[in-house]
């Protein structure tokens, strides 16, 4: 494995670099401010430093390892990222949203001002700490012993964050293969962090259509939330990113679900329409075509139901040729890994889809999301933790997801 580190005066610029010199399949594991040095840095405007990795020969992963862990950074170098203000978009008043003292965005950005170093060691001695209980002393007869300890710790760490056994059994294989005498367990925690973020990948979130309207459809089942987060999305496309956005529906089913979308586009105060056929899709794209993105709500239904099945899927595909589109299935969090299996079967059968999962914050477990990951190579997106729009939406972030799923915290 290949980790480098490059800067820029913005997150593009450094990830440009990185891709310039490793390849589009990099992935970054770690973004942070940077201040310039010397006499005049206090008026420079500080660098973004990106962390950037490459799957490589199997063996120089043992060797990167160590490197990661010992390499450490000044506090004098780095500097916490800034959280920017959110829009309230006519959603709740603005002593309300100031009188909130933790917020999940505020979470997430504090997290990743932290260094990838930081999280490693933290992650280190939260382990050690679960070894040190689990075995009741603290010296190992052998280092194998204690490398046999690691192993089944992490192995039950993920089991209870209910990452499915065939994926867990997978990590530890990988583990054995870098077995050796002497080996500490900051080389084998190391190679777990980095081989399941390149695992889950570089989450690939809405970017603009390369000319004209982009249209992005959402699909999923009943109740995970499809309406709320496609209105938390609009709110931020449009208020924080200064982007023209339209609303359609074609969930004719639910009466409440379509005037929820109608209420939240009269407070952006953009157009919105309720979508009957395939023919009204196509003049909708013709009278948004001036917008930056069209954002469809779809009805949600029963996976097992063919006949509705085949109309979403004439929806999603009507418009192919036409305009540059998107497809992303919304999943919940708390859904039952069997029946999560079986739902993104049924999709794929559609259409190829990106992953938002919503609800995390009415789960203690995150395995679902390295399952499904795993199951179906899409990319993730968007994670949700709560019913607030736009606040309670942000990117999926691998490097905090897999410390979670690791025991951090």
């Amino acid at each position: 494995m290949i980790i480098k580190k490059f800067q820029g005066k913005t997150e593009e610029e450094a990830t440009l670099l990185a891709k310039k010199e490793l390849g589009n399949s990099v992935v970054i594991m770690n973004v942070k401010s940077v201040k310039k040095k010397g006499f005049f840095a206090f008026f420079r405007k500080p660098l973004v430093e990106v962390t950037a990795a490459l799957e490589d020969e199997p063996d120089k992963t043992v060797k990167t390892g160590p490197a990661v862990l010992k390499e450490r950074k000044s506090p004098q170098e780095t500097a916490p990222e800034p959280v920017s203000n959110r829009i309230n978009a006519g959603f709740e008043l603005e002593d309300e949203r100031k009188s909130r003292e933790v917020t999940f965005e505020s979470n997430i950005a504090r997290d990743n001002s932290q260094s990838l170093e930081e999280k490693l060691e933290s992650l280190h001695v939260l382990i050690e700490q679960q070894m040190l209980k689990n075995s009741g002393e603290i010296d190992f007869d052998s280092d194998s012993d204690e490398q046999i300890s690691f192993f089944k710790l992490i192995y039950n760490t993920l089991i209870d964050n209910e990452v499915d056994e065939k994926y867990a059994n997978e990590i530890i294989d990988e583990l054995e293969k870098i077995r050796k005498p002497g080996a500490g367990i900051d080389i084998f925690l190391a190679n777990i962090y980095q081989k399941m973020i390149l695992q889950f990948g570089q989450p690939s979130t809405i970017v603009p259509a390369k000319e004209g309207a982009k249209m992005i459809f959402f699909i999923g089942p009943t109740g995970v939330g499809k309406t709320t987060t496609i209105a938390k999305l609009a709110s931020k496309l449009n208020f924080e990113d200064k982007k023209k956005v339209a609303l359609i529906t074609t969930d004719t089913y639910r009466i409440a679900a379509a005037e929820q979308l109608r209420t939240y586009a009269n407070i952006m105060d953009a157009p919105f329409r309720v979508i009957y056929t395939e023919d009204e899709v196509k003049k909708a794209l013709e009278d948004y075509s001036g917008y930056d993105f069209i954002l469809v709500d779809t009805a949600g239904h029963s996976h097992h139901n063919e006949a509705q099945k085949n109309s979403m899927k004439q929806f999603v595909h009507c418009v192919d040729g036409l305009v540059e589109k998107e497809v992303y299935l919304v999943l919940s969090a708390t859904t039952k890994y069997r029946d999560l299996l079986s739902i993104a079967d049924a999709y794929s059968e559609m259409t190829n889809y990106k992953l938002i999962f919503t609800k995390l914050d009415e789960t203690t477990t995150l395995g679902n999301l390295f399952n499904l990951k795993k199951h179906t190579g899409a990319q993730m997106s968007y994670i949700t933790c709560g019913q607030n729009v736009p606040d309670d939406i942000e990117q999926f972030s691998p490097q905090n997801t897999v410390k979670q799923l690791l025991g951090g915290r």
